[in-house]
């Protein structure tokens, strides 16, 4: 009989706890739920601010990804209090401080890369689908978080690059202002007119879409003097932000249809000869 009214005034003690929790939990409940609501609000309008201003949709996920972080933080933290476990939030605060700083010295890499990438985010030596390089990696932009920078290379591999190495080392930024130049070289005759030669291509490349022929003009130098052809060097400039054609393509049609039109100009376009001697039938004749 002791057990069982012991276990009757447990209940009671459960019961009438829970009852004194419900309204806490309600309150809790609705004040979060309202306080989301606020919040996403002013994320959102926080977000379209810095998209009409930085018109940059790297910095913006970036900013967005950041805002949630610290958004859920809040509700957590004030859902604890309201409930009545501030001692508990208080020491969540605490624990994260301490833990920050031990964690900050075993993982400082992953705290480097998160500074670095909240610096690149407002510095942005680079924007979405820019090509850069940075040590021997190549490639465009596609996505940046708090960690590491997503890079798509030309040949279609999926790099990702600590973001504490893009700081670290020098970048190259080939289309930060809109423009990319692309080279190719052409080996002609001796007998060869050079003036010609050079109007020929210059026309020519001026022709082939995606080539610039007013921000930047196309350009064409003699290079080297060879054996047996003399090498010019074609520089034109393709628009990064026209993706009507690649920068390979604009180079390829570029190439083809220079070789074209110098061939019906009747402009030689020399191979490497190989001379090939036979020792043996040269003392065989000496001999006779």
């Amino acid at each position: 009989m002791d057990l069982i009214r012991d276990l009757k005034i447990q209940v009671n003690t459960y019961y009438d706890s829970l009852i004194e929790f419900l309204p806490k939990l309600l309150i809790a409940l609705v004040v979060c739920f309202v306080l989301m609501v606020i919040i996403k609000t002013i994320r959102t309008r926080s977000i379209n601010f810095i998209k009409n201003k930085a018109d940059d949709k790297l910095l913006v996920n970036f900013a967005n990804s950041i805002f949630r972080i610290v958004n859920s933080t809040i509700v957590i933290l004030l859902f604890l209090y309201i409930i009545g476990l501030g001692s508990v939030a208080s020491s969540i605060l605490g624990a994260a401080g301490i833990s920050a700083f031990i964690i900050g010295f075993a993982l400082k890499d992953i705290g480097e890369n998160f500074l670095a990438g909240i610096i690149m985010a407002f510095d942005r030596p680079f924007k979405l689908y820019d090509v850069i390089r940075t040590g021997d990696i190549e490639g465009s932009i596609v996505s940046m978080t708090l960690r590491d920078t997503h890079i798509k290379t030309s040949d279609g591999k999926d790099v990702y690059i600590p973001n504490g190495q893009l700081i670290k080392n020098p970048l190259y930024n080939y289309t930060k202002d809109g423009f990319m130049r692309m080279n190719f070289t052409i080996g002609v005759d001796y007998s060869s007119n050079i003036d010609k030669v050079r109007s020929i291509i210059l026309n020519t490349v001026k022709t082939i879409p995606g080539v610039l022929t007013e921000e930047k003009l196309p350009s064409c130098y003699v290079k080297n003097l060879n054996t047996n052809s003399i090498d010019l060097e074609i520089y034109i400039w393709i628009g990064t932000y026209v993706k009507e054609f690649s920068g390979m393509e604009i180079k390829s049609m570029a190439q083809s249809k220079c070789i074209e039109n110098l061939t019906k100009a009747n402009i030689g376009i020399p191979t490497n000869i190989m001379e090939l001697k036979n020792y043996d039938a040269a003392l065989k004749m000496a001999n006779q």
